[in-house]
C-alpha cells in the first residue's frame, strides 16, 4: 500500500489554497498557487533543467522531438540505478515506467502530480526506493502545442485548473487516436522514443468528460481483455493493485470508463469495452506491453485530481518496483511467443456482450424534465443530495471478429512500398525488402465484396469499411516489394495495420482508397453492344442475367447496374478494381 507519508504535500482538500513559499525549490506554479492554477510550457523546460541539476546523477533532462509549432517536446529520465539512457537501460536490464501526462492538454492533473510524485521520489519522501529498480520516463506534456492555447474556457465541463490548454494539437490532431495512423509529428516523435526505450508500461494520464457523481478515478490496463494470455494475468494483477493502494488512500477507483451506456441518462449504467488500437490502451498490448488509462472525474476540484493523480504515479512506481523484473520476463516471453503467431486465430475486434450485473454507484440525486431549449431532456444534478445509484454494468469483453494469422507474412508490392514502409518503421516493425522479381507466387488475394466509404471526414481521414475474404491464386511480385515476416515479436502490431478488416488497419483509415475507387468506364452505348454480343454468345450468361432480373429488384431497375453486369465480364474490366494491393503468404522471403 501507499505510505501515508505521500499526502503530507497535500494533508487535506482544504489546506491545498494555503501557497507553498515561493521560494521552495523545485515546487510547481500549481503548488504555490495552491492547486488552482497551472503553469505554462515554459515552466517545464525550467523544471526540466532545475531537476537535472539538482540531481544530475539521477535525472537526464532531453528533447525527444519538435512540434509543428518548434516547441521542444521533453522528458526526464529518472533513476538511481546509473540507466538514464535508453541504451544502459537495456544493458542493464531494468524495467522502465513511461508516465505521459497532457496527451489532451486541457486535462493537464498528469503534468502537476507527475513533478510532484518526481521530486517526492528523489528525496525518498514517496515509495522510498523506488527509482533504485526501475526507469522513470515522464514526459510532462505531449500534447505541446496545444497546451499553449491557453485559455480560461478551455474545459467548461471541468473544475479548475482557473486556465488550461487545449485537446488538440496545433494541426487540430486529436492525439489520442493516432497511435495507429502516426500521422501528427507529435505521435511519430512518441513512437521513436517508445522504440529507443521499450517501456514495460506506459501511463496515459486524463480527466473524463460526462456526469455528476462521486467516484473520483477510473483506471484501466491492457492486457487484460486482450493480448497474450499470461500478460492479461499480470495486467489485471496490476490494475487491482493500484486500485487497491488509491482505495486505502480515500478513492474511489473503478475498473472501467465512466461513461454512461445512454448518453445523459444516469439509469442506462456502464458499459466496459476493450479499446481500439488507435487508443493508447488499445495499441500497447499490440507490442506485448502494458498500458494504463488514468481518468480523474472532471468534476472534482483541480487539488482533488492532482492529489488522486499523483497517488497513482507513486502507486505504480511502487508495483514496478515490487513487480517489475517479472513482468519483465514475462513481456520478452511474451514476445518469443509472438513469433509463433502464423497461423493462429486472431482477434480484430471485441465486443461487450449483454450479460449484465447491477452495482451500486455512488452518484447525486437528480431529475431528467423536458428542456424548452434543446427539445429533449436534461439532466439536473443536486450535489448536496449525494444517492447510491443501482444500474446496470455490462463488463463480459469477448473477442468478436478473427482471422487466422498468414503462415509467412505479407507482401507489399512496390507501388505501395515506399510510404507503407516508412510507416511500419515508425512502429519499429521488421520488414524485408525483395530483391528479384518473382513472376510467379502462391499468395493470398483479398477482394471488397462490399466498400463502405465514411460519409465524413475524421481525423482527416475518409475511412472505409470492406467485407469480402482472403482467396488463394498466383501473381506475380515484383522487386522492391516488402515482405513484412508475421514471426516477429510485433506479430499483433502487424496485424492490426495490415489486415484489411481491422477497426485501425491502414485501410481502415482510407489510406489505400485509391484501390477501391472505379477509374476505367465502358460508354453505354458500347455496354449496350457488348452485353448483345455476350448473350447471344453465352447461353448459361442469359439464364442467369434473367434470373438476377426476376429476384433483385434494385438491379432491375437500374439500367447502371444491368450494363456493370456485362462490363464485369468484359476482358477491358479492371482486375485490380476493389482488390486490396496488399498480399498475403505462407512462404518466408
Amino acid at each position: 500500500m501507499i505510505r501515508s507519508a505521500i499526502l503530507l504535500a497535500f494533508a487535506a482538500t482544504t489546506t491545498l489554497a494555503q501557497a507553498a513559499p515561493a521560494a521552495a525549490p523545485l515546487t510547481t506554479i500549481a503548488e504555490r498557487s495552491g492547486f488552482q492554477s497551472t503553469g505554462r510550457y515554459d515552466e517545464v523546460i525550467a523544471l526540466c533543467g532545475q531537476f537535472q541539476k539538482a540531481w544530475p546523477k539521477q535525472v537526464r533532462c532531453f528533447e525527444f522531438g519538435r512540434t509543428p509549432e518548434g516547441r521542444p517536446m521533453l522528458a526526464l529520465a529518472v533513476s538511481r540505478t546509473g540507466a538514464l539512457t535508453a541504451e544502459q537501460a537495456k544493458k542493464k536490464g531494468v524495467p522502465v515506467l513511461l508516465v505521459q501526462g497532457g496527451i489532451h492538454a486541457g486535462e493537464i492533473d498528469g503534468k502537476d502530480a507527475g513533478f510532484l510524485a518526481l521530486r517526492e521520489a528523489l528525496e525518498n519522501k514517496a515509495a522510498p526506493g523506488v527509482l533504485d529498480k526501475q526507469v522513470l520516463l515522464f514526459v510532462p506534456v505531449f500534447n505541446v502545442d496545444g497546451h499553449e492555447r491557453f485559455g480560461k474556457n478551455n474545459r467548461p465541463n471541468q473544475r479548475g485548473p482557473v486556465e488550461m490548454g487545449w485537446r488538440t494539437t496545433a494541426q487540430n490532431y486529436n492525439l489520442n487516436r493516432d497511435y495507429v495512423k502516426a500521422d501528427a509529428p507529435e505521435m511519430q516523435a512518441m513512437l521513436a522514443l517508445v522504440n529507443q526505450w521499450d517501456p514495460l508500461a506506459y501511463v496515459d494520464l486524463h480527466v473524463t468528460d460526462g456526469a455528476k457523481f462521486q467516484s473520483d478515478i477510473s483506471i484501466q490496463v491492457e492486457p487484460v481483455h486482450g493480448g497474450d494470455e499470461a500478460l492479461k494475468v499480470a495486467g489485471a494483477a496490476l490494475q487491482k493493485n493500484v486500485m487497491a493502494d488509491l482505495k486505502a488512500q480515500g478513492s474511489d477507483p473503478r475498473q472501467f470508463y465512466m461513461s454512461f451506456a445512454k448518453e445523459d441518462d444516469p439509469a442506462s449504467g456502464f458499459i466496459d469495452s476493450m479499446a481500439p488500437p488507435r487508443f493508447s490502451t488499445g495499441y500497447f498490448p499490440m507490442r506485448n506491453r502494458f498500458a494504463m488509462l488514468v481518468e480523474t472525474h472532471s468534476w472534482k476540484d483541480y487539488p482533488t485530481r492532482v492529489r488522486i493523480t499523483h497517488n497513482t504515479i507513486v502507486s505504480l512506481l511502487s508495483q514496478v518496483a515490487q513487480h517489475g523484473k517479472e513482468w519483465q520476463k514475462l513481456a520478452q516471453e511474451a514476445d518469443a511467443r509472438a513469433l509463433a503467431l502464423g497461423g493462429s486465430d486472431f482477434p480484430l475486434s471485441y465486443r461487450t456482450t449483454y450479460n449484465a450485473k447491477t452495482i451500486e454507484f455512488p452518484g447525486y440525486a437528480y431529475t431528467r424534465e423536458h428542456s424548452e431549449i434543446s427539445g429533449g431532456l436534461w439532466t439536473r444534478y443536486d450535489e448536496n443530495k449525494p444517492q447510491i445509484w443501482s444500474v446496470p454494468l455490462r463488463d463480459e469483453i469477448v473477442p468478436d471478429f478473427k482471422v487466422a494469422a498468414p503462415l509467412g507474412g505479407y507482401i507489399v508490392p512496390a507501388a505501395d512500398a515506399g510510404w507503407v514502409g516508412a510507416k511500419l518503421k515508425q512502429h519499429g516493425i521488421s520488414f524485408k525488402v525483395i530483391g528479384a522479381d518473382q513472376m510467379s507466387a502462391e499468395v493470398e488475394t483479398f477482394r471488397a465484396t462490399k466498400t463502405t466509404f465514411g460519409k465524413q471526414s475524421f481525423e482527416g481521414h475518409q475511412s472505409l469499411a470492406v467485407e469480402g475474404d482472403w482467396s488463394r491464386e498466383r501473381r506475380a511480385v515484383g522487386k522492391g516489394a516488402l515482405f513484412v515476416p508475421i514471426a516477429q515479436p510485433k506479430a499483433r502490431l502487424v496485424m492490426t495495420m495490415l489486415e484489411p478488416r481491422g477497426a485501425d488497419g491502414l485501410l481502415a483509415w482510407g489510406e489505400f482508397n485509391n484501390a477501391f475507387e472505379r477509374k476505367e468506364y465502358m460508354e453505354d452505348y458500347v455496354a449496350e453492344e457488348v452485353a448483345r454480343d455476350q448473350l447471344e454468345a453465352n447461353p448459361v450468361l442469359r439464364e442467369e442475367f434473367r434470373k438476377k432480373l426476376d429476384t433483385d429488384a434494385e438491379f432491375n431497375k437500374s439500367p447502371e447496374k444491368r450494363l456493370e453486369f456485362f462490363a464485369r465480364r468484359h476482358a477491358s474490366w479492371d482486375e485490380r478494381y476493389n482488390l486490396y494491393p496488399v498480399m498475403r503468404t505462407a512462404q518466408k522471403f
